[in-house]
């Protein structure tokens, strides 16, 4: 919310999107002014986004409160305890400020059953990864035993935590109500209502001003000349024994347990004058085969990574073929608009078998039809196969990636792409595409202003998207354009 509006309703904003091809886009303004402003390039120096974790007792309002603050239904809001046995997340952009709020199971201090003891430990690993806690508590209800356990677990933890009394509605309850709490001897309580939003403004605004600033990178590592490289997929696929092999020593931890990489892990290659920066992440299993506590904590820091890559080498390995979740893997990269490489490994075990190796090829190519410009290179982390060829292939697909063009150029491709095929009539108006400019690189994206943005039907769209990739060779990368109503 801009600093010169004021606010009318306590109810936070969405968060912010990302526009799909053919949408409608907001005007352009300098990058990170506003919420809802297309943000810059995080490249290889941006940090991770700061993380917000929201615990408290079964049955407080935790999914409630998320959903309030995310501005969706994501987490199934229910009276039983323990409906939420998996952690939720979302990123929310407040006050110009982003962060990744994260909902949990409920802290109680019966673990005698495995499915509490594991949701215990999942809500512990997440306070301790978290840069700020919101505490929720039920002000109906009072303090509990299980309350004062939990107010001590947050003091020895050192983070910043904010108290937060849910199920008030009124001032003249905060008053009756509040007076309780402050038996657990903290300074300040924060009088909130999941269901009706009141409080939720004031709460985002002070929990914005407490977020830690945008992780620094070291003078070695600028977006500028570095190429965030991140290598994602499923467990044990090879992701870490790839990047042992381009760096010639065992500097990742390597096994054959599925797992064994819990956190994201950088290392800064310099090749030929050229910095790569190669983060290598936990596996993304699907949801269901998500059972191991800190496995379930290496699914989101795997996808906080693409927060600040370039490239997402999307590995898979050869030999099981590629699978549901390798493409939403590769959905996860495109949904942030990176580019993506896919990268067939241990391709040295079917090199002999050309029938599997064209039914592999096949596989991948119905399975990632929706990103057909996305590379797919064959290599070995065994044997080296390919890895000769990689880098230059991620040295072209970076720089399509960071290409930009003057609007000159952009508007004669749009020109002669409209003689050639002119848009159709929407309600008998005819649809005039006045002219096209370039709003961000990383990915490329360009805005078309045209007298009626919703009359552009999606096969045109896409018709455009296909002639410009075309004619500005950037056949390997995504291309995103929006369209605007020309004022």
């Amino acid at each position: 919310m801009p600093k010169n509006q004021k606010k009318t309703s306590t109810t936070p904003k969405k968060p912010v999107a990302v526009p799909q091809v053919g949408a409608s886009a907001p005007a352009p303004r300098t990058p990170g002014t506003q919420a809802g402003a297309i943000a810059p390039r995080c490249g290889a120096a941006a940090g991770f986004l700061p993380l917000v974790a929201l615990v408290g007792r079964p049955n407080v309002g935790k999914s409630s409160l998320f959903n309030r603050l995310a501005g969706s239904r994501k987490a199934i809001v229910d009276p039983t305890p323990g409906v939420t046995r998996d952690r939720h997340y979302e990123k929310i952009t407040w006050n110009d400020r982003r962060f990744i709020l994260v909902d949990t199971g409920g802290l109680e201090s019966d673990t005698t059953t495995e499915i509490n003891r594991l949701i215990q430990e999942q809500t512990s690993q997440a306070v301790a990864e978290a840069d700020v806690v919101l505490f929720l508590l039920d002000g109906r209800e009072g303090i509990l035993p299980d309350d004062q356990e939990v107010v001590e677990i947050l003091r020895r933890s050192g983070k910043k935590v904010f108290y937060l009394i849910n199920k008030i509605d009124a001032p003249e309850q905060a008053a009756k109500l509040l007076p309780t709490f402050y038996e657990l001897g903290v300074e300040e309580l924060w009088p909130v209502s999941a269901e009706h939003g009141q409080g939720i403004g004031d709460l985002l605004d002070r929990v914005a001003a407490e977020l830690p600033p945008a992780q620094e990178p070291g003078e070695e590592v600028s977006a500028e000349d570095t190429v965030g490289v991140a290598f994602i997929g499923r467990p044990n696929v090879g992701k870490s024994s790839l990047i042992n092999r381009l760096l010639g020593e065992e500097r990742m931890v390597v096994s054959n347990l599925p797992g064994t990489t819990r956190d994201s892990v950088d290392t800064l290659l310099t090749r030929a004058d050229k910095k790569y920066l190669l983060i290598d992440t936990a596996g993304i299993r699907r949801k269901g085969k998500v059972h191991e506590k800190v496995e379930k904590f290496s699914v989101l820091r795997a996808l906080r990574t693409l927060e600040r890559c370039d490239l997402a080498l999307i590995v898979i390995d050869a030999l099981e073929g590629v699978t549901e979740q390798d493409t939403k893997v590769l959905g996860y990269g495109l949904e942030r608009g990176r580019a993506c490489l896919v990268l067939l490994n241990k391709w040295d075990l079917i090199e002999h078998d050309r029938k599997q190796q064209q039914r592999l090829l096949e596989d991948v190519k119905r399975a990632v039809h929706f990103a057909g410009y996305a590379p797919v290179h064959r290599v070995s982390a065994l044997t080296g196969h390919g890895l000769g060829k990689l880098f230059p292939l991620i040295d072209k697909v970076a720089e399509q990636y960071r290409r930009k063009f003057t609007t000159a150029v952009l508007n004669r491709i749009l020109e002669e792409a409209v003689q050639a095929h002119p848009p159709a009539l929407h309600k008998g108006r005819r649809v005039k595409l006045n002219y096209v400019t370039q709003i961000a690189s990383s990915p490329p994206t360009l805005i078309i202003f045209t007298n009626d943005p919703k009359g552009i039907h999606f096969s045109y769209s896409r018709f455009l998207v296909n002639r410009f990739r075309e004619a500005l060779g950037l056949e390997q990368v995504p291309l995103r354009i929006f369209f605007r109503h020309k004022r």
